[in-house]
C-alpha cells in the first residue's frame, strides 16, 4: 500500500478541492421575437414564443 512520504500542504489540498466548488453561470440567449434575455430551449416568459410560434398567451 502506498504511503505518502511527506504531509501534503494546506494550499495544495484546498486548490484541489476548490475545483469542484466553482459554479458556472447559466447560459443565456436572446429571444428573437421580443429581444428579452431568456434561458435557451425554453419558452420566452415575456412574449410566450418558442421557435417562432406563440406557445403561451401573454397579456
Amino acid at each position: 500500500m502506498a504511503v505518502p512520504k511527506q504531509k501534503m500542504g494546506r494550499i495544495r489540498t484546498h486548490n484541489r478541492r476548490s475545483a469542484n466548488d466553482k459554479i458556472a453561470a447559466p447560459a443565456r440567449s436572446v429571444c428573437p421575437q421580443c429581444g428579452e434575455v431568456k434561458l435557451p430551449h425554453r419558452v420566452c416568459p415575456n412574449c410566450g414564443y418558442y421557435r417562432d410560434r406563440e406557445v403561451i398567451e401573454t397579456a
